[in-house]
């Protein structure tokens, strides 16, 4: 079987985008993370999905706060991508500007586009919680070079 340090080297070589996951605690604390594991569910209807560590201290508010939204990251963000992953939670969205669209979850205003979800179902896969969710709403700016994740460090690509 293979072991962990392999399988994570082995899918460092899957670029992915990177982007911020957002939602809010009951008292409308917003909260958030960087997530990588991210994709497209379904069309009809629009779901998309991110999975979320067993380990990460805003999982359960995730879980029960029913909505969230996810903001993609665009070359510019790398210190954005940094703070939702290292930062103290409670920092994390210190002078940045935020919007609300349809759910009341944080919308990182300078994203390169977002989507504005409803929890539609949970799933448990391994040490992660997968978490779907139907898109509401949804944007994306016309300029921009995306984010993009590979062997452990970012970089971007320009269609």
């Amino acid at each position: 079987m293979i072991d962990g340090t392999q399988f994570r080297r082995t899918m460092g070589h899957f670029v992915t985008g990177v982007a911020v996951a957002t939602s809010r605690l009951p008292d409308g604390t917003p909260i958030g993370l960087t997530c990588n594991s991210l994709a497209s569910v379904s069309l009809d209807p629009p779901l998309v999905l991110f999975c979320v560590d067993h380990a990460a201290t805003s999982r359960m508010a995730f879980l029960e706060a029913g909505h969230f939204a996810l903001s993609l990251l665009a070359r510019e963000d790398v210190e954005v991508s940094d703070r939702f992953a290292r930062t103290v939670p409670e920092l994390r969205f210190e002078g940045l500007a935020v919007r609300t669209e349809a759910t009341g979850a944080p919308i990182l205003d300078d994203a390169l586009a977002w989507l504005d979800c409803t929890l539609w179902k949970t799933v448990e896969a391994g040490d992660h919680t997968v978490i779907i969710g139907k898109v509401e709403t949804a944007g994306f700016r016309e300029d921009g070079d995306p984010l993009l994740y590979f062997r452990g460090r970012y970089g971007t690509v320009a269609p």
